[in-house]
């Protein structure tokens, strides 16, 4: 497991443009809005008296990071793989590719914690924003998050019949994700009818769970149960669906 971990790390940072792009732009987007729009870094009683850079925009940016690595990064390499025979071939060896799977989501959850590193410290830093406040709960919640949005893209890569279409299946998962998680809309002033399909969304209480964490509260156990549900709704799906060859 170890050997093929590193063989697969290898791989991964061999296309580092690739692998950059998942930290340069949320943290570009972060930087870039947080300047160029003043009211981003003024007080707003829709986010209980926070600026929207405090914790609404970096948690944003983390749920962009994490669903670009699940539904275009992990999807098109598993696709990829399977197209060119590497999970057939495994298959007949004593290296099962289940080793590899794992060593996939292994290699996507340490890049978006990676990621998530780089945008606590650049909202620091730039705009003087806090770390999240309740470390335990964040640690959790963005575990558990990864995870769930993770088996989004192992269903994507299992019905890719090959990398192109994986990345293109998952632009169009990922940008309604985006959209129901708050990317352009904040939850906080979404109509009822669309806040209500958001909090449904998995990614909808995810986004909020973080926020929640990230300013020192405990989320809600509704969102919580929203992404457990989701993780075990896709991640059994990934394993029905899945295919070596």
């Amino acid at each position: 497991m170890t050997k093929i971990l590193i063989t697969e790390v290898k791989l991964y940072l061999r296309d580092w443009p690739f692998a950059l792009f998942t930290i340069v732009l949320p943290v570009g987007l972060l930087v870039i809005l947080g300047v160029s729009i003043p009211s981003f870094t003024e007080a707003n009683p829709a986010f209980g008296g926070q600026r929207f850079v405090d914790t609404q925009m970096p948690s944003m940016m983390t749920l962009l990071a994490l669903l670009t690595i699940a539904c275009s990064v992990l999807p098109a390499v598993l696709a990829t793989y399977r197209e060119q025979g590497v999970l057939r071939r495994m298959s007949t060896t004593p290296m099962h590719p289940g080793k590899m799977l794992t060593a996939q989501l292994i290699i996507n959850v340490v890049s978006g914690a990676i990621s998530t590193a780089v945008l606590i410290g650049t909202a620091s830093l730039v705009f003087g924003s806090q770390a999240p406040q309740n470390w335990g709960w964040f640690i959790g919640v963005f575990l558990l998050g990864t995870a769930a949005l993770l088996s989004i893209g192992l269903v994507i890569a299992a019905l890719a019949p090959h990398g192109k279409a994986a990345s293109g299946i998952g632009s169009a998962v990922m940008f309604p994700l985006l959209f129901l998680g708050g990317m352009w809309v904040p939850r906080e002033i979404m109509p009822d009818a669309l806040r209500t399909i958001s909090d449904y969304s998995l990614v909808g209480p995810f986004a909020q769970a973080l926020k929640d964490a990230w300013s020192g509260q405990p989320p809600q156990l509704s969102h919580l149960m929203v992404v457990t549900v989701g993780l075990l709704l896709f991640g059994g799906l990934s394993v029905r669906l899945f295919r070596w060859e």
